[in-house]
């Protein structure tokens, strides 16, 4: 009889509490999905929600964090709670609804013929609701950049919406990963696609956030900017 695989998703939080009941409830629809919720001290009470929804079922767990210390260090985090809790299958997942469950069976799907599954908002042409144009255009021109130097296969190097394969996170050495934001999924994207691993794209319709606000920031732009060239000529 064949094993059923694992599978964890990961959602970092910080001032998600409008998000994250209905989110983790429309994730735990899936069969066979457990839901990881990363939290940094919200002082919303988004972490008071998390623990709440932990005790409502055995499908959720929580890892509460001192205070802000990013989304790259919250994957890494996870990632490591995933691989010494044994599961399958990693997630990474927003928390505001721009990666909308509704996509969590195509990843599903793939990821038993591939290694790493990505979200994609640029594989049929741009599929990115609400967002200026302004942002628009750096999100795809900085993908283009990423692509560029790195020589990455994919069309949505800055997604964070992903599946990865256990062998995946077990191969790249977690402990020398220092960037985030945009850059922490370029890297990770890069390393898996470096070590020979079976990267596939999926389409996805990137909305933005259904309440509170962005995370993003100028610092996380410029990183990325530097990041590339740093992988290109060996992370050093």
């Amino acid at each position: 009889m064949k094993k059923q695989k694992r599978s964890l998703v990961i959602i970092p939080t910080y001032q998600e509490k409008e998000n994250l009941k209905p989110l983790v409830e429309q994730v735990l629809s899936v069969r066979g999905l457990d839901v990881l919720i990363i939290d940094d001290n919200s002082p919303d009470g988004t972490g008071e929600i998390a623990d709440r929804l932990a005790r409502g079922t055995g499908r959720v767990n929580v890892m509460h964090r001192s205070r802000k210390l990013g989304l790259g260090t919250a994957y890494l985090d996870g990632f490591r709670y995933a691989l010494q809790a044994g599961y399958d299958y990693i997630f990474e997942m927003d928390a505001d609804f721009s990666h909308h469950p509704r996509y969590l069976p195509d990843f599903l799907r793939e990821i038993e013929k591939y290694d790493l599954v990505i979200g994609s908002r640029y594989l049929q042409g741009v599929n990115v609701v609400n967002w200026p144009l302004r942002r628009l255009a750096l999100s795809y021109l900085a993908n283009l950049y990423a692509r560029l130097v790195t020589g990455l296969k994919v069309r949505d190097c800055t997604s964070g919406f992903k599946c990865y394969r256990r062998r995946v996170l077990k191969k790249i050495d977690l402990g020398k990963v220092k960037s985030d934001g945009y850059s922490f999924q370029i890297e990770l994207s890069y390393l898996a696609q470096k070590a020979g691993f079976r990267l596939k794209e999926v389409p996805i319709v990137f909305e933005d956030r259904h309440a509170g606000s962005s995370k993003l920031s100028g610092g996380i732009i410029w990183e990325a900017v530097f990041v590339v060239w740093r992988l290109r000529f060996g992370r050093r």
